[in-house]
């Protein structure tokens, strides 16, 4: 039977956040795990709307479906698996590193990544260890990291090519690969704090004992993302606190 998790520490919120920050400090400061896309910038503006139309191209040749069918199926294991690829290796014997290479070109990306200068500077001020977690695959994340000039603030990425379990891609949500992320690294989880942009994503990392936040910036204006009409006002009991700011992060250290 699994022990239940611990809660959050109660606070006060900062600088009007809703959240459960101040009274998280610890003796060491937290070991930071931090999603990429539209939690360190906009990716709904630069990148989800032509990744979705790389994947649909892809699937509509790969798999010989109409364009209908093709933009079902991406969205349809999405849904499901939290992941595109994990449908398609599953159901249909795609190879990643083929479906990965194909739909991340995005030519001219970097021109249209944005994230506020004032988030780049907290982050690069935030005290403790910090990892990258990513759906992505890794030379998408590191271009993007080169692009926002992040590189230097991260102790090591863990892409989409890293949560593989007995063989089987099991990407965010699934906890079975955030343990396995968590005993690689060594990294005790009562000291780890997720920071995402899905709420899936904090559930499962609740469970396993980490702290959980969850970065609300680009959702107000991303009414086709996975929480597309969630109370962004609420805050799930599984979430530690809601951040609209990075600069918000300074009261857990």
């Amino acid at each position: 039977m699994r022990p239940p998790a611990r809660r959050c520490a109660p606070s006060q919120p900062p600088e009007g956040e809703a959240a459960d920050l101040g009274a998280a400090r610890r003796q060491d400061p937290p070991i930071w795990l931090f999603d990429l896309d539209n939690t360190l910038h906009d990716a709904s503006r630069a990148v989800f709307w032509r990744l979705n139309g790389a994947m649909t191209d892809y699937i509509e040749a790969e798999l010989q479906v109409s364009r209908e069918e093709a933009d079902a199926l991406r969205l349809h294991y999405w849904r499901r698996y939290g992941a595109t690829l994990m449908g398609l290796e599953r159901h249909h014997g795609i190879r990643a590193a083929h479906f990965l290479a194909q739909t991340h070109t995005l030519p001219g990306l970097e021109r249209d990544l944005h994230m506020p200068p004032s988030h780049r500077a907290a982050l690069k001020r935030l005290r403790g260890r910090k990892i990258l977690l990513t759906n992505a695959p890794a030379e998408y994340a590191k271009r993007v990291l080169t692009a926002l000039d992040l590189s230097d603030c991260f102790e090591a990425v863990v892409s989409i090519e890293g949560m593989r379990v007995f063989g089987e891609l099991r990407p965010k949500p699934d906890a079975r690969s955030l343990r396995v992320v968590l005993a690689r690294l060594k990294l005790p989880s009562h000291r780890c704090v997720l920071v995402e942009d899905t709420v899936a994503n904090l559930r499962s990392a609740r469970r396993l004992r980490l702290r959980t936040v969850w970065m609300q910036h680009y959702l107000k204006d991303n009414p086709h993302g996975p929480e597309a009409g969630l109370a962004l006002h609420g805050k799930p009991s599984w979430v530690c606190a809601r951040i609209r700011s990075l600069r918000s992060l300074h009261a857990w250290t």
